[in-house]
């Protein structure tokens, strides 16, 4: 008689245990790899979506910076037209009180 057992399970068994635990801890390393990727992706679209933000308020700052600079282009032909209308009301008001008193005197 022999001490090895008849059918020879235990021979087989141990090492498909060993693949079976092997197999398990392969897919648990592939299902890590698998949501850090995921993780990896999600954070390059939120970087993504970040950069077109920037750039999207880049590109307002430099619209409201053009408009800024053509406001104030308009503010200082409206200030020197308005003293110029200033200064000719002052000369006609001027006038006027010139031809009152001149008829005033008479």
């Amino acid at each position: 008689m022999s001490d090895r057992p008849a059918n020879g399970s235990n021979n087989v068994e141990a090492p498909l245990a060993d693949i079976d635990a092997a197999t398990k801890r392969l897919m648990a390393a592939l299902d890590a790899l698998e949501s850090s990727v995921e993780r990896r992706r999600e954070a390059d679209r939120d970087e993504n979506e970040l950069a077109s933000r920037i750039q999207a308020l880049g590109a307002d700052r430099s619209r409201l910076a053009d408009e800024l600079d053509g406001s104030l282009v308009k503010t200082r032909k409206l200030e020197r037209t308005n003293r110029e209308i200033a200064e000719k009301l002052d000369a006609a008001i001027g006038a006027v009180r010139a031809v009152l008193e001149g008829g005033e005197s008479k």
